[in-house]
């Protein structure tokens, strides 16, 4: 298994646990991630309010440099919203007749043009499609048993698109977590919207979003994400949450690869679980122990 790695910015600065535990993991399950050479930011949610076309290139211009560097390979991509915003914009090109050339008269400037088609991978569909829970299960020296996980997956690895999973009711996640010996905490708010990029406008909206899916989580000991944007919504606004409602709505919360590379026996540091905001000093416990010392 290899693949073209577009980190994306959030993994270089507010989510390096995510990008680290992520080449972790993958490394322990034999695929090779070849980092994208000189990528540059998705244009994220900020670049579509200024210019259409402007956020239509911002993605394409890395999707040029993966047909310049290594043509024909997948990209996988941890960042939801970077996921989407490079599948946007396949799904663009597609329908709209004259926006690839004017996409590549943006890149000329650079001396790239893209010819569309390259394939972009969440990590997620990557781990659950081509992985597999038998090969991750094979790669487990401490099962998680005892753990109760609550799998969150958000809206941008799910939504618009339907490409691996169902957007109203994902399921993707609870193979790879009982192959770790986790339980799966039941619940329906995986793809609920954990209010995004609500959380610097409307902040009241979000955080009733947040709320509501804290609240749901009561009973789990921790959340595992694959967004940097749920993380950090769903991690850094728990006390003025709880203070809020007049009630403990706390929870620990973990990137899905972090969890993974405790169960394959990796040490914290490896995963970088010190950035984490919320991490409950006795998940942390159970996690770190050892082997047949989690349940």
């Amino acid at each position: 298994m290899k693949y073209v790695y577009y980190p994306g910015c959030s993994l270089e600065g507010t989510a390096l646990e995510y990008d680290a535990s992520t080449r972790a993991v993958m490394e322990r399950l034999g695929a090779e991630l070849v980092e994208l050479e000189d990528w540059t930011c998705c244009g994220a949610s900020a670049a579509e309010p200024v210019s259409y076309l402007l956020s239509m290139a911002l993605p394409a211009r890395n999707l040029a440099r993966v047909q310049g560097e290594q043509d024909g390979m997948d990209v996988l991509v941890p960042c939801s919203a970077c996921y989407l915003n490079l599948c946007k914009v396949e799904e663009h090109i597609r329908k709209e007749e004259d926006l690839l050339g004017k996409i590549n008269e943006v890149l000329e400037v650079e001396g790239l043009s893209y010819r569309g088609g390259v394939r972009s991978r969440h990590l997620l569909d990557v781990l659950a499609t081509d992985v597999g829970a038998e090969r991750i299960r094979a790669q487990v020296k401490h099962p998680l048993g005892g753990v109760r996980v609550a799998p969150y997956y958000g809206c941008q690895a799910l939504r618009p698109y339907r490409v691996f999973d169902d957007p109203e009711e994902p399921r993707s996640m609870e193979p790879i977590l009982e192959a770790l010996g986790a339980k799966i905490h039941p619940w329906s708010m995986g793809a609920r919207c954990c209010g995004a990029g609500l959380m610097t406008t409307k902040k009241e909206t979000a955080l009733d979003a947040v709320a509501h899916i804290l609240r749901a989580a009561r009973g789990a000991d921790c959340i595992v994400t694959v967004c940097p944007m749920c993380q950090m919504n769903l991690e850094a606004f728990q006390k003025k949450i709880s203070r809020r409602e007049g009630e403990d709505l706390s929870v620990s919360i973990l990137y899905l690869p972090q969890l993974m590379g405790f169960a394959f026996g990796m040490g914290a540091s490896e995963l970088k679980t010190d950035m984490n905001f919320v991490l409950k000093s006795h998940l942390r416990h159970r996690l770190e122990a050892g082997p047949g010392q989690a349940a």
